[in-house]
C-alpha cells in the first residue's frame, strides 16, 4: 500500500485581483495566500508519509516578478527532500516552457517532465509508472493524451495532463480530450490540472481535477485543496479531498423581498454574513455581497449606494473583524412591480425600456437571447486591448448573467419611476 498527493494550479505569487481597496482591506494577507497554501500541501505530504507528490501544471502564474518566487518553491521542495519524498511536475499554460524567462535549478527530488513528447517515470519501490508531458507553449490545441504511451504492465499507471477536457467555462480550451479517451488508455489514475473547480470526471478509473490549491478571486469560491490517494495491495485507489486553503472567497446574497424597515435590512445582512462565516470552517473570508429581491426598500438603496456599501463593510467588521472582508457590494434589488398594471403600449423612452425588459426576461427560456447579446458585445469589444477584453469576460456565462441582472434591476426601477406604479 502507498499514498500520493495530486495537486494542480498553485499559481504561486499570482497577483491580487478584484478586492476593492478600503481601510483594513487584507491586501498583503491575500497576496501571501498561495504561499501558505503550498506550505499546507507540503505539511500534509509529510504528515501522511506519502510516496510522492504530483503537481499537474501551473505551479506558477506566469513569468516571475522576481526570483523570490522560485526560491520559495525550491525551499518548500527541499522540505520534502529531507523526508525522501519525490515530486513530479508538468508545466501548464501559465508556466509553459516559452513563458518563463527566469529559472532556478530544481532540487534533485523534483522532476519536471519534458515538453517535446510524453515521458514515463518508473518508481520501482512502489511499482508505479507516471506518464506526462509539459506544455511547450501557452496555447496547446491538440489532444496530448493521444500520444501518451501504453500502460506499463503490472504497474499502477498514472497519467498527468493539463487539459480543459471537454471544455469548461472560464478556462481556455487547451489540450482538449474526452473522458472516454482517457478511460480507454488503460491507466489506473488520471491526475488532471487546469480547471480550478474540483471535479471527478470518472470514478473507475479516477479522472480528477483537484481544483486549485487556493482561491484567488471571487470566481474561485468555496473550499480548495488537493487529492490524497491511497492505493491498496490490489492497486485499487481510494481518493479523499483535503482542504489546504488559508482563506475563502464566498458569495453572500441578501434577499430583501418584503423588507420595509431599516432594522430588518441590517438583520438580514448580519444573518447572511454569519452564514458565510460558518461555511468557511474558521478561515478568513473575502465575500461579495449582493443585495437582491423585490422590495419597497429599493429606492433607498439606490439613492445612496455608497452609504449602503459602507454599512455592509461596517456590519462585516462588527461581526468578525479581520476575519471577514468585503470584496465588492452589488445592488440588484428592484421595486415591487405589478406587471398587469403596466401599459401594454407606450411611446418614447418607456416603450424602449419595456422592449428591452421583455428581451431580458426571455433570457432563461430562450438561449438565443444571451447568445445574441454575447455576439454583440464581442463585436463591440474587438477594438479594446487584450487586457481590457479579458477583464470584461464577455464569453463568460456568469459574467453575462451578472450584467443582465444589473441591467434588469436598473430598468425596472426606471420603468417604475416613469410610469408612477
Amino acid at each position: 500500500m502507498f499514498k500520493f498527493l495530486h495537486a494542480a494550479d498553485i499559481h504561486l505569487d499570482s497577483p491580487l485581483r478584484g478586492l476593492e481597496q478600503y481601510e483594513g482591506a487584507p491586501v498583503q494577507f491575500i497576496r501571501g495566500a498561495t504561499r501558505r497554501a503550498l506550505e499546507n500541501l507540503i505539511q500534509l505530504a509529510i504528515e501522511e508519509e506519502v510516496a510522492f507528490v504530483l503537481i499537474a501544471g501551473d505551479v506558477y502564474d506566469g513569468d516571475w516578478q522576481d526570483y523570490s518566487t522560485g526560491h520559495f518553491f525550491n525551499q518548500q521542495m527541499r522540505k520534502l527532500r529531507e523526508q525522501k519524498i519525490p515530486v513530479y511536475l508538468i508545466a501548464g499554460n501559465h508556466d509553459a516552457a516559452n513563458k518563463l524567462t527566469k529559472s532556478l535549478p530544481l532540487p534533485e527530488n523534483v522532476r519536471l517532465l519534458g515538453h517535446r513528447q510524453p515521458e514515463t517515470v518508473l518508481l520501482p519501490d512502489w511499482n508505479v509508472a507516471i506518464h506526462g508531458q509539459s506544455y511547450a507553449t501557452q496555447a496547446v490545441s491538440e489532444d496530448l493524451s493521444l500520444k501518451y504511451p501504453a500502460p506499463v504492465p503490472g504497474r499502477f499507471n498514472i497519467g498527468m495532463l493539463h487539459t480543459s477536457a471537454t471544455g469548461r467555462e472560464g478556462h481556455e480550451n487547451y489540450a482538449p480530450c474526452t473522458i472516454e479517451g482517457l478511460k480507454t488508455s488503460g491507466y489506473d489514475y488520471w491526475a488532471l490540472g487546469h480547471v480550478h473547480t474540483r471535479e471527478i470526471l470518472n470514478e473507475s478509473p479516477p479522472i480528477i481535477f483537484p481544483g486549485n490549491l487556493q482561491g484567488r478571486h471571487i470566481r474561485e469560491t468555496g473550499e480548495k485543496g488537493a487529492m490524497l490517494v491511497t492505493v491498496d495491495q490490489q492497486n485499487n485507489p481510494l481518493v479523499e479531498f483535503r482542504c489546504l486553503d488559508v482563506m475563502r472567497w464566498e458569495l453572500c446574497h441578501v434577499n430583501l423581498s418584503g423588507v420595509t424597515e431599516v432594522k430588518d435590512v441590517r438583520s438580514r445582512l448580519s444573518d447572511e454574513l454569519a452564514n458565510v462565516l460558518d461555511r468557511s470552517a474558521g478561515r478568513p473570508v473575502a465575500a461579495r455581497v449582493e443585495w437582491t429581491g423585490e422590495s419597497n426598500f429599493h429606492p433607498e438603496l439606490m439613492a445612496d449606494r455608497e452609504h449602503w456599501r459602507q454599512v455592509t463593510r461596517d456590519a462585516a467588521n462588527d461581526l468578525a473583524g479581520e476575519r471577514l472582508w468585503i470584496e465588492k457590494v452589488r445592488f440588484t434589488t428592484r421595486p415591487p412591480v405589478n406587471e398587469d398594471s403596466l401599459p401594454e403600449e407606450a411611446d418614447g423612452p418607456i416603450e424602449v425600456v419595456m422592449e428591452i425588459m421583455k428581451e431580458l426576461r426571455f433570457r432563461d427560456s430562450d438561449q438565443e437571447v444571451p447568445k445574441a447579446i454575447t455576439n454583440d458585445l464581442t463585436n463591440l469589444t474587438r477594438k479594446l486591448s487584450a487586457d481590457l477584453r479579458k477583464q470584461l469576460q464577455v464569453d463568460s456565462e456568469t459574467w453575462l448573467n451578472e450584467v443582465l441582472a444589473d441591467a434588469e434591476a436598473i430598468l425596472t426601477g426606471e420603468l417604475t419611476e416613469r410610469t408612477g406604479r
